[in-house]
Formats: structure tokens, C-alpha cells, sequence
């Protein structure tokens, strides 16, 4: 393959022509892989094949961290100061904005997302994120220390290295701006890795990063399986640091094979993330929310509030009013402006969705709305919920990962405490109520890395991010998410003349 027939010129459904390249994008460069392999992203909407994009192996991905490595000890990367730095990010982040209709338009047709909450919520998002980060560039310092008479002792902050950077598939271009923007900010070069499925904006944004100025090789971008490309940028001996977002299982692989060369690891995992609605509850206002928490994103979302724990004195006015408000958004195409709900990413997810509502039903969970498939075409489920479910079931215990709510209910406090740390997550908890006192108090006893109080899944890249026990590791956003990327050298001076 040549590299002109890297070019390719896509027709989206929504009408608009795009062109973007499809080869690997190493040091500043768009390439074949060495093997010939490619990805077949498909429209989750319609089942079709929308292109071929250049997979990358493991002397591709080599070849991406080589690049790396070179710019990280290049002056044009190196040297530059931190203002420097961000105003590229900042460029960069332009750059996409101006072009948000386009990313917007792949982020939907590629991953089945509706298209004006791309546009409305996530890009928004994405770009707010780089541009804060950008601004953090120039703020990164270390410390002096106090010792003695005769010595002076200070601390410098620096980058760890080459990141290898994995994102899932359920929101591309967000994910991605969580961990470029650290990353960036605190002078990393990059090889960053989009999920098989949704290869298609991250190749996009390849092309503006050359636009908006950065050295060859401080930015790579290489699509790829797990099985090949992720692992071998998991094990590379030239990659410092692994950032990973996904599903626990794979949290855990890549643990253990990058604990052979000792990089540094921060991994944000799978969620089974309870609400919890008291009695004295505006029940209005945590039905909207929790229908928003979990059937957002077609419920593809890692925080997403999949356990609903309602207090007795309100759980049948609860589940009523969710379930209205359930069944009256609409799923259906993407593109579609009246659209809340799209496709799930794959036939194989669908159907193990689908898995579960029968399961449910097996074990003797209420029904309330949803468990099929529906549409003549694509991979569209019904948004699901089911009542009366006992901590022993499925669908309480395991992450489903779609539109599927569970709804338990509880007489006590203690005991929404308790059933809601009943689980190996330990990502994030939403609390409902009018008490102060009450949400101070359920909220430093919750096993969760986030709460959010009459709230749920509104987080702010200003804010970190990140789970306990089996959710992960370390923390993204804030300024708690620069400290994964930099390393401080202490320096010793001895002002004495004698030993």
C-alpha cells in the first residue's frame, strides 16, 4: 500500500464528506503497518462497514515508541519551556474545535453515539480539558528544602518518559483529552493506542497535530488489537508509564505484563456504582438524574449509577417516575436530533446484555421495562430496568455495561451503607437527600473513589477522578491527574568546603 491510498474521502449518514488518513500516525507521519493488517470499524446503527484503517504490530508500535524516545530527548521537545508547551496544546485544542463538527460526526457514525450530545456535552468537554492542562504548563515546580548551614537541597519535576496511552470505545476523543492533556503539560511524549472498535476521530485528531505545530514523535497514534498492539506497547522496555481505561479483566492483564520492566501504572476500570435515594429525597430530581446516569451513552458508561437503592418510604414513587421517564426517551439513529439513546457498540455486547435481562428474569427480578432487542437493524437495546433485585443476582453483583437499571430497596441507613459496599467496584456513588449531616456522613463511609451528592456522573476535568478496590488505580483530572506523569529528581548542593 502506497501512501497515497492512505487518504481516504468517507460520506457520513448525516450527509457531510470527510476526508481523513488512515495509516498509523508515527513521528509526525501517517504510515503502513508492517504486516498489512487493518481494522474494520463498523456503524453500530446499521451493522456496515464504513472503511479499512492500518492496524499496527509489535515492530509498529517499536516503531511509534522509538519516535517517542528521539523527541523526548530532541530540543525541539525537550527544551522548549512550559508556556511553549501549552500554547501547542492550546492550538491544538482550536484546531478541534474548529473541526468539531467533523470529530463529531466520526464520534457518532464510528461509535453509535448520538450526535448532539457529542457535540453539545462531550467535545465540549474534551477541549476544556486539554486547554486547562494547557494552562497548568507553565505552573510546574519543584521545592527548596531547609537542611543545614552548609548544604542546599531542591527538588525538580520531571517528565517519567515515553506514556503509552490506551482509551476504550465509549467516548474516544474525551478520554483521550483526559490523558493527552498531563501528559502534554508535564513534557511526556506519547504513543497512544484507540480501541479496535472506534478508531476513526483519534485518526482525525492525528492530522491537526501536525497542524497545530508539535515536533515528529512527541504525539503517535496506533491503531491496533489489544492482543498485539496494546500488549506489545504494555511490555515495550521504553515505555515508562501505562494509562489505561477499560474493563477490569483487562486492567488486571496489563498490570501483571507491565510489572516486568516496572512502569509506572494508572488504570481507571469497571464500576457497578450505587445511588441511593433517602426518603426525604426530592424524588423528581434523583429519578432525572439516575435516568441520566445510567442510560446516557446507551449506559456505556464506567460511573454509570446501575444500582438504585431507594429507601421503602419512597421506593414505589421512585420507580415509578424512572421508569416513565425510561420509557418516554427515544432510541433510534444516531444523527437524529430527538435521539437520547443509540446503539450498543457491538452485536457481541448487545447480545451480552441481552444475557443478562434473562438471567434477571431467571432469578426472580421484577421486569419493569425493556430486556429486548429492538430495531430492524443495528445493535439497539430497550432500555432496561428491573425491581426487586437481591444482592445474590447478576445484574446486581457484575457489570452489564448498557441501558439496564437494577433497583433494590432498603428500610435504613446502615443498611444502603452496607449493600451499597457490597460489591469489588469501588468507583463512584451518588447519595440523594435533604440532610446535610447525612450526606457528610454515608459519603466518608461509601468504598467509592467519587460521590456526588443529589447528583450523579457529572464529573469536571478540574476535579480528580478514580476509583477504589477493583476500579482502578491512581487518579486522572485536577491536579492530582499531573502527578501520574512526573517524577522528582532530588538535587543535593554542599556550599562547605569540607567533607
Amino acid at each position: 500500500m502506497t501512501k497515497s491510498k492512505l487518504q481516504i474521502s468517507l460520506t457520513a449518514p448525516n450527509g457531510r464528506e470527510v476526508s481523513l488518513n488512515s495509516g498509523l500516525f508515527i513521528n509526525n507521519e501517517f504510515v503502513s503497518s508492517i504486516g498489512n493488517e487493518t481494522l474494520r470499524p463498523v456503524d453500530p446503527a446499521t451493522e456496515v462497514e464504513i472503511c479499512h484503517v492500518e492496524a499496527a504490530n509489535s515492530n509498529d508500535v517499536d516503531r511509534a515508541v522509538t519516535a517517542a524516545r528521539t523527541a523526548l530527548n530532541s530540543p525541539s521537545w525537550r527544551d522548549i519551556s512550559g508556556s511553549e508547551r501549552g500554547a501547542l496544546m492550546n492550538k491544538l485544542a482550536d484546531l478541534m474545535e474548529k473541526d468539531s463538527e467533523i470529530l463529531a460526526t466520526l464520534e457518532s457514525w464510528n461509535g453509535g453515539k448520538p450526535y448532539a450530545s457529542v457535540v453539545g456535552l462531550e467535545l465540549p468537554a474534551a477541549l476544556g480539558c486539554i486547554r486547562y492542562y494547557a494552562g497548568w504548563a507553565d505552573k510546574l515546580h519543584g521545592q527548596t528544602i531547609p537542611t543545614h548551614s552548609k548544604k542546599f537541597a531542591y527538588t525538580i519535576k520531571q517528565p517519567i518518559g515515553v506514556c503509552g496511552q490506551i482509551i476504550p470505545w465509549n467516548y474516544p476523543i474525551l478520554m483521550a483529552a483526559w490523558k493527552l492533556g498531563p501528559a502534554l503539560a508535564t513534557g511526556n511524549t506519547i504513543v497512544l493506542k484507540p480501541a479496535e472498535q472506534t478508531p476513526l476521530s483519534m485518526l482525525y485528531v492525528a492530522g491537526l497535530v501536525v497542524r497545530a505545530g508539535f515536533p515528529p514523535g512527541v504525539i503517535n497514534i496506533v491503531n491496533g488489537y489489544g492482543k498485539t498492539a496494546g500488549h506489545a506497547l504494555a511490555t515495550h522496555p521504553d515505555v515508562a508509564k501505562i494509562a489505561f481505561t477499560g474493563s477490569t479483566v483487562t486492567g488486571r492483564l496489563i498490570q501483571q505484563v507491565a510489572a516486568s520492566t516496572l512502569k509506572k501504572v494508572t488504570l481507571e476500570t469497571g464500576g457497578k456504582s450505587p445511588l441511593i435515594v433517602f426518603n426525604d429525597a426530592d424524588i423528581e430530581q434523583a429519578a432525572r438524574w439516575a435516568h441520566c446516569g445510567i442510560m446516557s451513552n446507551q449506559g456505556q458508561i464506567c460511573t454509570g449509577n446501575s444500582r438504585l437503592l431507594v429507601q421503602s418510604g419512597v421506593h414505589e414513587r421512585f420507580t415509578k417516575r424512572f421508569v416513565e421517564l425510561v420509557e418516554a426517551h427515544k432510541v433510534g439513529d444516531p444523527f437524529d436530533k430527538d435521539t437520547f439513546q443509540g446503539p450498543q457498540i457491538t452485536k457481541a455486547h448487545l447480545e451480552k446484555i441481552l444475557c443478562y435481562a434473562k438471567g434477571a428474569e431467571k432469578e426472580g427480578a421484577k421486569l419493569e421495562t425493556g430486556g429486548q432487542a429492538c430495531g430492524e437493524e443495528g445493535f439497539f437495546m430497550q432500555p432496561t430496568v428491573f425491581s426487586n433485585v437481591s444482592s445474590s443476582m447478576a445484574i446486581y453483583r457484575e457489570e452489564i455495561f448498557g441501558p439496564f437499571a437494577a433497583i433494590s430497596s432498603f428500610d435504613e441507613e446502615d443498611q444502603a451503607i452496607r449493600m451499597a459496599n457490597e460489591t469489588e467496584f469501588g468507583l463512584a456513588a451518588s447519595i440523594f437527600t435533604k440532610d446535610i449531616k447525612r450526606w457528610h456522613r454515608v459519603s466518608t463511609q461509601l468504598d467509592a473513589g467519587m460521590v456526588w451528592v443529589n447528583s450523579s456522573t457529572d464529573s469536571d476535568f478540574r476535579v480528580p477522578f478514580g476509583g477504589m478496590k477493583q476500579s482502578g488505580i491512581g487518579r486522572e483530572l485536577g491536579e492530582a491527574g499531573l502527578e501520574a506523569y512526573m517524577q522528582i529528581k532530588s538535587v543535593h548542593v554542599n556550599l562547605g568546603l569540607d567533607l
